[in-house]
């Protein structure tokens, strides 16, 4: 158990490559009730939400929900977030744990419209449950058809005869489903879940494969692909800036940005020689300091150690010699296309 974000988290159960290969290959489920949730309610809840993201709020419909930003209006990462919208005065905001009460200030600063902003995290608990069984093991606990929910949607019905909101998303790259319900309700519906996924073979997943999981699917982590200083075009996630939306906080940042071009990127690498490239180690072209790693692990899928990095924008294309630092010594390395795991459908 470790402290993240103020929460006390598992960082494994079993075994880190035991939970990571359950999902890949069966099913796992994650305790992430420390994941932030911000309503957003009122005749102009849609303006308040699309004035404070960088994705497009309004091409949302009805259960629909999308991956977007919250920025500073320098073009930097206030956090990242999935807006789920629930009727045409009411969106359902997940944020990072450690960001829940920065990202409702600055959502509740920015407010100058008919809308009303709430930070829900405390009625709320939430459960990932990824992979191939993931569909079958919670069908078992629940009337609804989630055949029926498409990919980045979501519902709200009932799980283990309570009410719950079922999003058909996840943070692994595989297929799964996000459920919110009453934390009352957590403990029961935690064990429910575990049993009806023993067929298969369910495991709890910690920290530590969630995080391989996700490097894998090449999926950012605030406070390590990105923060304050970085913005969405050098963190490779351009597909969710809407510039042509209209007026959002950050756009004309990241116009100018867009207008005069971006100095670093993000980029995956595997490792060649022996060793890790581990956040923070520094990056080097030619001899020479050129950029830090992000985050990097075994990858348990790959069989590799493989981790992503910010170099400059003309060197940020696969098929690069680098070499990272480890422990003061140059380890070969070489820049590579993402994501490096993409699930077969």
């Amino acid at each position: 158990m470790v402290d993240f974000g103020g929460w006390d988290m598992p960082v494994q159960y079993s075994g880190i490559i035991e939970e990571h290969q359950a999902v890949r290959r069966s099913v796992g489920i994650f305790d992430v009730s420390h994941m932030g949730e911000i309503e957003i309610r009122g005749p102009e809840a849609g303006k308040l939400t699309d004035f404070v993201t960088t994705n497009n709020v309004q091409k949302l419909k009805i259960g629909q929900a999308h991956y977007s930003g919250l920025l500073y209006e320098h073009g930097g990462f206030v956090d990242d977030i999935l807006v789920h919208k629930v009727a045409d005065d009411h969106y359902f905001l997940c944020v990072n744990a450690s960001n829940q009460d920065k990202d409702f200030e600055h959502i509740r600063t920015h407010n100058h419209f008919d809308a009303h902003v709430e930070n829900a995290g405390a009625r709320y608990a939430q459960f990932a449950i990824q992979g191939p069984h993931a569909r079958a093991t919670l069908q078992k606990l629940t009337p609804v058809d989630l055949a029926a929910i498409k990919y980045y949607w979501f519902t709200d019905g009932e799980v283990c005869g309570r009410c719950a909101r079922i999003a058909h998303t996840g943070y692994t790259g595989e297929l799964g489903y996000e459920i919110y319900v009453p934390p009352a309700e957590a403990a029961r519906v935690w064990k429910e879940v575990l049993e009806a996924g023993a067929e298969f073979g369910i495991k709890p997943v910690g920290l530590g494969a969630r995080n391989t999981l996700r490097l894998e699917a090449k999926m950012a982590l605030y406070g390590h692909e990105i923060d304050a200083s970085i913005s969405p075009w050098e963190a490779d996630l351009g597909w969710i800036v809407k510039l042509d939306k209209g007026e959002f906080v950050g756009r004309e940042a990241l116009a100018k940005q867009k207008e005069n071009g971006i100095r670093r990127k993000l980029i995956g690498f595997e490792m060649r020689g022996r060793g890790i490239g581990r956040d923070g180690y520094e990056v080097f072209l030619d001899g020479a300091a050129a950029g830090w790693v992000t985050s990097g692990s075994p990858s348990p899928t790959l069989n590799k150690n493989i981790g992503l990095c910010y170099l400059p924008t003309e060197q940020s294309q696969p098929g690069k010699a680098i070499q990272i630092m480890i422990r003061n010594q140059p380890v070969d390395a070489v820049t590579v296309e993402t994501p490096f795991y993409k699930r077969a459908k």
